[in-house]
């Protein structure tokens, strides 16, 4: 065998990796975009189609996710170690999940999304998504360390709030709703939306983890 082909099989693949991750941030990215919308929408039929392209993104991310497992499989050398790439690339997966089941169950329970916890946590959830796509991006190169600490910084501050959301809107789900079945309803949605902020906060978790041994 050729020492330059000896040579590329113990490169590092970092394109490969690089590029995927950051197609799965962006994938999930426009995914939390497409919630936020569809929260804002009282139109069922349009929900329902908005909610079919977050479907869409949800296996297309699903493909990329997998196609990262089969890399790390593959290559006996790796930008990172084995286990962050495993761990970032499960917590978008992660996020990516919740994102879809938020607005799944939205349309199943029929509920209306016109209601002030949903809509706070769904702009905490695009924003964390928004902000988790940032550090990702910043991987590749690590030249800017200081901003993919202050992102992640700010990943864990927007799941405090999403958490004290969450409490609150419990609150006042459970002081002002008679009807038991939208108690469970409602509470089951703010739960599956808070929980994708706690995603959004392992994927941070994951990338400090890159950062601390490699930047």
């Amino acid at each position: 065998m050729p020492f330059q082909t000896i040579l590329k099989f113990f490169q590092p693949k970092d394109k490969i990796f690089f590029s995927l991750f950051e197609e799965v941030a962006e994938a999930v990215n426009v995914m939390a975009k497409l919630l936020k919308e569809i929260v804002h929408t009282n139109d069922f039929d349009k929900r329902a189609t908005l909610i079919s392209q977050v479907e869409d993104l949800e296996h297309k991310n699903d493909d990329l996710t997998h196609k990262i497992f089969t890399e790390l499989g593959k290559n006996f050398i790796t930008p990172f170690d084995r286990e962050d790439i495993h761990y970032l690339a499960s917590s978008l997966d992660d996020i990516a999940d919740y994102i879809y089941a938020t607005a799944k169950k939205i349309n199943f329970y029929k509920v209306n999304p016109n209601d002030p916890g949903i809509h706070k946590l769904a702009e905490c959830i695009e924003e964390s998504v928004e902000t988790v796509k940032l550090a990702v991006f910043e991987l590749r190169n690590m030249k800017n360390v200081d901003k993919i600490k202050a992102a992640l910084v700010k990943v864990n501050s927007l799941e405090n709030q999403a958490d004290d959301i969450y409490d609150m809107s419990v609150h006042i789900l459970f002081e002002t709703q008679p009807d038991a079945k939208e108690v469970i309803k409602m509470k089951e949605v703010y739960q599956v939306m808070e929980k994708a902020t706690d995603k959004c906060e392992d994927a941070a978790n994951a990338i400090e983890s890159i950062v601390i041994k490699y930047a």
